[in-house]
């Protein structure tokens, strides 16, 4: 996919806040944020596409959020880590783009950390006039 910026400043200005959606998903998840702060991450129409757990829509999103929460599984005290690498995105208008990341999942940070998961991501992240929001997440395992 080409990049479709005519102003390699703007492009890079863009792509920084693209790379910052995705990295505050993983640090809200994990407790540094709260489940607003988190669902406002996402449009009002947002997808999240993972196995067995889709989610339609912000409000849909955040409930996810909080039943994560309560499992235990993340949020503050979980003692687990979203860790997001290797991003590589394409912008496909100024105003959307497509980033493919990899993610682990560690789970016991607090006493001998292990991988539980890892993963790829397919975001799709948009221009809205709040910033840059996340529009669909496709979550894929292995």
């Amino acid at each position: 996919m080409p990049n479709r910026h005519a102003d390699p400043g703007q492009a890079a200005s863009d792509e920084l806040a693209v790379r910052s959606v995705i990295v505050r998903l993983a640090q809200y998840a994990d407790g540094l944020g709260t489940v607003d702060q988190y669902a406002d991450l996402f449009t009002e129409d947002a997808q999240w596409l993972m196995p067995g757990a889709p989610r339609h829509g912000r409000e849909d999103i955040r409930n996810g959020s909080i039943e994560r929460r309560a499992s235990g599984g993340v949020g503050p005290g979980s003692n687990s880590r979203h860790i997001v690498t290797s991003t590589a995105m394409d912008f496909t208008s100024p105003d959307e783009a497509v980033a493919d990341s990899y993610f682990v999942y560690v789970v016991e940070t607090d006493v001998a950390a292990r991988v539980q998961l890892v993963g790829h991501y397919r975001d799709t992240v948009v221009r809205t006039a709040a910033g840059w929001k996340m529009a669909r997440r496709e979550v894929s395992f292995g």
